[in-house]
């Protein structure tokens, strides 16, 4: 270990300097310049969003965990210095991005701000089958409309509009989903007794589209009658 250091520094192990002429070492190589360092350590901490101790920091710029911590500790001074929104905490051996306590209230006013949604033609269409087929599996909601509607329920189920009531008695226990409270007072309707009716003539019609986009799909035609 003397020898190793005796070569890399060029000074002797009992503290002599060496001797004049000899020659230098070389400089140390870094993977990553200096002034990089501290944007590198920050880039770490906000990807992670939790604390990260010492030892990754260092592995991360290519630096002992003494040289990383000093990185660390300029960081935080910047940050204080610049007034943030975020600050750099410690714990312990680690260090953590985070909001600015003096500014929590600030968040809460945006995170309880009421968030504008905006259904689709697709939604709205799969909202109503399940508003007036309740409770509905997703095959009779397909079966109707004559598409995929995966994604239309998940977002209705996302927007509180619809939710998950129970499972079918049947072969793979499909989930039945029915409108919620909140899709009443969306609406303004008081009970899902109030639906408007629908004009008959009209939902003739769609049952109509809806078999004839099937049977386009699936190639399926219907048998033709033939005199015996």
């Amino acid at each position: 270990m003397d020898r190793e250091w005796e070569e890399e520094s060029g000074w002797a192990p009992d503290g002599t300097a060496p001797e004049e002429g000899a020659e230098e070492p070389e400089p140390v190589v870094t993977l990553y310049p200096e002034d990089d360092w501290e944007a590198i350590l920050e880039a770490v901490l906000f990807t992670m969003g939790r604390p990260v101790d010492l030892k990754h920091l260092a592995v991360a710029i290519d630096q002992s965990q003494k040289t990383a911590q000093t990185v660390m500790e300029n960081l935080i001074l910047r940050y204080e210095r610049e007034n943030r929104g975020m600050e750099i905490i410690r714990l312990e051996d680690s260090y953590q991005l985070c909001t600015r306590g003096k500014y929590y209230e600030n968040l809460i006013r945006v995170a309880s701000a009421p968030k504008k949604q905006s259904l689709s033609e697709v939604a709205l269409e799969t909202l109503s089958i399940i508003a007036y087929k309740q409770p509905v599996t997703r095959l009779e909601i397909e079966k109707i409309r004559g598409v995929n509607s995966d994604h239309a329920v998940n977002r209705l189920v996302e927007y509180g509009l619809v939710e998950e009531i129970g499972r079918l008695d049947a072969p793979g226990r499909p989930a039945l989903f029915a409108t919620t409270e909140e899709f009443l007072r969306r609406f303004g309707i008081g009970s899902k007794e109030n639906l408007p009716e629908i004009d008959p003539v009209r939902a003739a019609e769609f049952r109509s589209e809806a078999e004839e986009e099937l049977q386009a799909e699936t190639g399926e035609e219907e048998p033709e009658e033939t005199e015996t």
